[in-house]
């Protein structure tokens, strides 16, 4: 598509001013003030035919296959048109991402636009707007060029990966190596000689008598376990918690306790559910499934839909072939739905170790606790106060079914859940 440029139409409009001056002055001559009209419109046809043709265009871009929300991502689009030494881009993509700057970017040969990534899932590029200006400047030649490109917009978990490997390393000899202390697992090793430094709680005193001197039992944690990430993306967990859905922390909490459990040659997979379950990827082990498990939960999209627990969890209890850790990341205030969860959980924790993981609702307890200054803040009041109330109960009952909990600032609910899965490991629940 060819158009003028602002620059014709302002020219064409300065040049019509002198035709109505000698249209006014010399009536007779009128026609001889259109010659600088029909210049314009001469220049411009001549710099649309300059114009370097679409169909030898050749479009490409460059961008990173992945990007941390709050990130500037980068994209370079590249086109090679003979005759054309400048162009202009413009990126069409949808809602996840926003330019930083409102003005388009020219180059030669090259052009990179930034934009920040502000919501989590799979960014669509579904298309580039190139334009080049004619020799003059006078017109434009626009074409779209299809792009159907993708950027994973992951959790940034860059914080929290850091806490996970301080973390790690605080425990790295957790099943990594073979542990002479009791406690550190519940699988027998092997007997051996009592030496300084051993815990002495480790002391097997029958095998000492046998043997008139003193034989400790060395114990190991066990590998390979499953762990599976229960990730609920309902209405309740997409509502924002200090300007960040629930289900981006919960993600970036899952994302920082895989990579512990990956370094401990653990199996991680990723579940994912709302109205019906929406993610149930296979399992992967090792530190390079990292990648692919980050790329799982980016998928995971947002949700205003209501979550059915009942569904969910039975369809998980029944993909699941062994004992398991399941961590559950949820929320919920409505009795009706958590009396549903609770019947779904038991027969899910009958067979497997249940963790759920919670978020302090900071908003219900700033309500609860604010000091009353008119009626209406008596009421919020009493119904955050009652609605709180209502989800101690549900998470008494969960551990009365032999449910673990975590309940934690949106801050510090990965490193709090790290410390739950490696408490757990130690004990040897699995």
């Amino acid at each position: 598509m060819i158009y003028p440029s602002g620059r014709a139409v302002m020219l064409t409009a300065a040049a019509a001013l002198p035709a109505i001056a000698v249209a006014l002055a010399v009536p007779a001559y009128w026609y001889a003030g259109l010659a600088l009209v029909v210049l314009m419109l001469a220049l411009t046809m001549a710099d649309a035919l300059g114009l370097p043709s679409a169909k030898n265009l050749a479009a490409s871009l460059d961008a990173p296959r992945a990007a941390y929300v709050g990130q500037d991502v980068t994209i370079d689009v590249a086109t090679t048109a003979p005759g054309a030494r400048r162009f202009e881009a413009l990126v069409e993509h949808d809602e996840r991402l926003v330019p930083t700057e409102d003005k388009l970017r020219s180059g030669s040969g090259s052009v990179s636009t930034v934009h920040t990534a502000i919501r989590r899932g799979s960014a669509k590029l579904e298309a580039a707007w190139l334009r080049w200006p004619g020799l003059f400047g006078l017109v434009w030649r626009q074409r779209r060029v299809k792009l159907d490109r993708e950027i994973a917009i992951l959790p940034d978990v860059r914080p929290a990966r850091t806490e996970a490997v301080r973390l790690f390393r605080r425990d790295a000899n957790i099943g990594e190596l073979v542990q002479i202390q009791a406690g550190a697992g519940g699988e027998f090793q092997a007997l051996t000689e009592f030496r300084s430094g051993m815990d002495r709680r480790a002391i097997d005193w029958k095998a000492s008598a046998r043997h008139n001197n003193l034989i400790a039992r060395e114990y190991r944690t066990e590998r390979n376990n499953d762990i599976v990430f229960a990730v609920d993306a309902g209405r309740l967990m997409c509502e924002p918690v200090a300007g960040i859905p629930r289900i981006d922390r919960a993600i970036s909490a899952a994302l920082t306790a895989a990579f512990v459990a990956l370094k401990l040659g653990d199996k991680v997979s990723l579940f994912g559910f709302d109205a019906r379950p929406r993610i149930s990827s296979g399992a992967v082990s090792g530190v390079a499934s990292f990648g692919t498990f980050q790329r799982l939960a980016a998928e995971l999209d947002y949700s205003n839909e209501e979550t059915n627990f009942t569904l969910a969890l039975t369809t998980l209890g029944a993909e699941l072939k062994r004992r398991s850790l399941v961590l559950v990341f949820t929320d919920f205030v409505d009795p009706t739905s958590a009396e549903l969860m609770l019947k779904t959980v038991g027969r899910l924790a009958e067979r497997h170790l249940v963790l759920f993981v919670l978020m302090h609702d900071d908003e219900l307890d700033g309500l609860a606790n604010a000091d009353p200054a008119t009626a209406d803040d008596v009421s919020r009041a009493v119904i955050a106060a009652a609605m709180l109330r209502e989800r101690r109960i549900v998470v008494a009952r969960l551990q009365r079914l032999g449910v673990h909990i975590i309940e934690a600032h949106h801050e510090r609910l990965g490193p709090e859940l790290v410390n739950a899965y490696l408490t757990l490991k130690k004990r040897n629940l699995l």
